[in-house]
This record gives structure tokens, sequence and C-alpha cells, in this order.
């Protein structure tokens, strides 16, 4: 009879190459060294060591391949490297998830960053790998809840549903994030911190994730001090950990903070390989690397690997994006909305007058909807949204004093309802979907008779 801690050390011993193709540097421009000798035995994204005369070695990756060259991005500085100094070749690194990761915290190399021993599991994943088939893969599943009352009622998270954070600093991004972490139904929750600042690694595992968070998370973390390569397969190894409990058939929420810094990481390893710069200065092949990215979340498909039923189960993704003074248009920000399920939007101007998570609602959609609420629950849902956004068309004339009472029977709805509606916004610790939903019909109580002309005839003219 096998042990399986005995099996799992076997694997990362057989796993170890045997032999190292050596090379020798050929030359050194922009932070990138070129190699000369190793011919056709490297490969895009295989890992190397530059070893420097009497220097310690140092880690790089293989990022160009020209005729007799191949280009390398070093993971550390490359003072001390000469003409002549030797390479070695390790090949692809092995990424083996496992089901004893869960509580730890690690690098994008499965190596452990919370100072306890961890092993990999007994066979690798791809860092890189497709999504599932398209034409084979579930619809979204039924909704999640969560805890808060805005995602519980006005934008719905549904199982398997991939939707954008989009913020800029000091918001409350993060702690909406651990919150959502602690508060969506999950088996396994899956956080990708990608250009963290290393202070702020303590601080979100301890304070923001707690115990509570972590016994069910696994965290993959590359801080804003790693090389760019190393901050860019922090996102891939992040979604290639939630691949691995999906196919176990686990029910996976994968949390990735951010799609922006991952995106930065990217044009600093392909322009250092040649490409060039264009889009605001990131290269086209950055649009189809996000995609690629955020493709291989959402649902599963029936009949594969997985269960004794033989179905994976689902990711659940979300995807943070900074953006800086509010700037929707920006491209990481473009590139992610068209490819997501839904995004939400952090302002703050809402989040200065102390009102958080500072969702706003007018600029923010979720795509589960209608199909995630009951057609009762989707009536109550047009109420609310079309008073904020009576609100919100009305707000520089309301905060001017230059607004009659009685001029506009919706905008006087909107005005009674806004205090209402600005408190259930900020509630937290719901029950469950039902008390969020019954909490929302109260508020609008007061209003509706002034609410339900205007989405009436909204719904008419739809017709």
């Amino acid at each position: 009879m096998s042990d399986p801690l005995v099996d799992r050390v076997a694997g990362a011993v057989a796993r170890i190459p045997r032999d190292h193709p050596l090379g020798r540097v050929a030359g050194a421009t922009g932070g990138a060294v070129q190699v000369s000798g190793l011919g056709a035995r490297a490969r895009l994204g295989d890992r190397a060591y530059v070893l420097p005369a009497g220097g310690a070695p140092i880690p790089a990756e293989v990022v160009r391949l020209g005729a007799g060259l191949a280009q390398l991005l070093p993971e550390g500085a490359a003072e001390g490297v000469r003409l002549g100094d030797l390479v070695r070749l390790e090949g692809a690194p092995a990424f083996a998830p496992d089901a004893s990761w869960i509580g730890r915290v690690v690098d994008p190399d499965g190596r452990p960053l919370d100072g306890r021993p961890l092993l990999p599991g007994g066979t690798a994943r791809p860092l890189r790998a497709p999504p599932p088939p398209a034409g084979a893969r579930r619809a979204m599943g039924a909704r999640l809840p969560t805890g808060y009352a805005v995602f519980d009622t006005l934008l719905p998270l549904a199982r398997g549903q991939r939707i954008g954070l989009f913020a800029g600093s000091g918001v409350g991004k993060s702690t909406l994030l651990g919150g959502l972490a602690r508060g969506i139904g999950a088996d396994v929750v899956v956080i990708g911190l990608v250009g963290e600042r290393g202070r702020e690694l303590r601080h979100f595992v301890e304070d923001v994730l707690g115990p509570e968070g972590m016994a069910r998370a696994v965290v993959v973390a590359a801080t804003s001090d790693r090389a760019p390569q190393v901050r860019r397969r922090c996102a891939w190894a992040a979604t290639a950990v939630a691949e691995h409990f999906r196919d176990a058939g686990a029910q996976v929420l994968l949390l990735l903070d951010s799609v922006t810094r991952f995106a930065e990481a990217h044009r600093e390893v392909e322009v250092a390989a040649g490409e060039a710069a264009a889009l605001r200065g990131f290269p086209a092949s950055t649009g189809p690397a996000i995609a690629a990215l955020c493709e291989r979340a959402g649902p599963g498909t029936p009949g594969t690997l997985g269960t004794d039923d033989g179905e994976q189960g689902d990711i659940t993704a979300i995807y943070s994006v900074l953006v800086q003074g509010s700037d929707m248009e920006e491209p990481v920000a473009d590139w992610l909305r068209g490819v997501l399920d839904g995004h939400v939007v952090l302002d703050r101007t809402i989040a200065e007058r102390g009102r958080f998570p500072a969702v706003d609602l007018v600029r923010s959609v979720s795509r589960s909807l209608p199909q995630a609420a009951s057609r009762t629950e989707n009536q109550l849902i047009g109420e609310a949204r079309a008073l904020l956004g009576a609100y919100d068309r009305a707000a520089l004339m309301i905060r001017a004093g230059l607004y009659a009472p009685g001029s506009d029977p919706e905008t006087d709805a909107a005005i009674a309802a806004q205090g209402g509606l600005d408190r259930f916004l900020a509630q937290s610790g719901m029950a469950s979907v039902a008390a969020s939903f019954a909490a929302l019909r109260q508020v609008l109580a007061p209003a509706r008779p002034a609410a339900r002309a205007p989405a009436r005839a909204k719904a008419a003219e739809g017709r």
C-alpha cells in the first residue's frame, strides 16, 4: 500500500532534470542577456541560471529565440555578468498544486512564502493551460450569497460568473476583496496578489482575510519588487491552482488583484523581448493575453475530469483593475470590460463621504441578470436602479439648490428614497439573499408608486 506523502516526494524528485545544457553569455543589452550555445534545446518560457564567475547564480527566463542566440530576462540584478559566463538551462518549470496548499501562501513557482515546508502535488500542470471547450461549458449557475446587500440584490454574482472590480487606490478595494473571500459560498478560494506591496501581503493575509478566510484559501503572491516575468507568472499560477481544484469537482472562487499589474508586467517582458509598444505603451499582445487569462475561469464542463459523476466544478472569478482618476476608458479597463460578465465600479467620491463598499450602481452592471433573479426581484432591482439613475441625473441641481420639489415625480421619489438606498448599499453581514431583498423592499416602499410609472414606461418602450 503506497503512502501519499512518499508518492509526492518521489514525484518531485522524478521531475528534477537529469541533465542541464550549458551556454555562454554573448551579450547584454537593456537588462536582457543574450546566450549562445543552447541551440535547439531552449524554448520560450524555459528557466535558466546565469552563473557569473565568483557570484551567486541569477535565475532568468527565456523570452526570445533567434539564430544562434537565446535572449534571457534575469529575475534579479545582472551586475557582475561578463561575456563568456556560463548559463545553465533548467527547462520548463514544474508547477504541481495540491490540496495540502489550502491555508498556505506560495510564490508563482510553488515555493512557500510563510516559512513552513511545502511539498508539490503529484501531477504538474501547465501555467498557461487552454480554457475548457467553449461549446461544452455549462451556463452560469445559481446566484451566490455574498453577505453584502448590494451584491445579493442589485449586482448579483452567479456561480461561474467573471466580474471586474474597477477602483483607484484607497477606496476600499482590498477590504472588499477580503470580505468577498470570507462571505461567498465556495469550496476553495484562490487569491492571486500580483505586484502587491511587500508590507501589504502580511496585512492582507493576517488582518483582511484572517484565520476564517485562510482556512479555505490558497494565496499566490509576487510582490512589486519581483521581476516582471515573475509577476506575470503569478496570475497564471493562481489560475492554474484554481483549475486544479475545479478539475477535482470543487466550486472555486478566484480573486486576482490586479489585472492592471499583470498587464504592466506583460508589457515589460514583451518590450524587453523586442515587441513594439502600441496603445498607450502596451504592446499588441496585451489584449489577447488578458482575454486568454480570463477565459480560463468560468463554468466547467460536464463529463470530463473530476468527481464520481464526471463533472468539473466552476471557477467564479473577480478581477480587480486599477483605474487612474476613474478613467474607465484606459486600455486595460476597456479590454477587460469586453471579456467579463459584469463590472463593478468603486467611486472615490462615494468612499470620501463614508459609504463602504463605495459601489457606483449607475456605472456598474452584472450580466447575470435577469436570469439570476426572479420576476419580482427583477422588478425591485429595476425600481431601485431607476431611482438611483434619476437622482444621479438631478444631483447637480439638487446640490446647488436649483431643484424645486414637485417639478418631477420621479426625481421627488428619488430624493425621498436616496437616504434609505444609500444606507442599504452599505449593509454587510446579511444573513441571506432573501433578507437582503426584504430590506430593499422596505427601503423602496415609500417611493414605489412614483418609481413604478417610469419603469413601466421604459418596459413598454422596450417591447
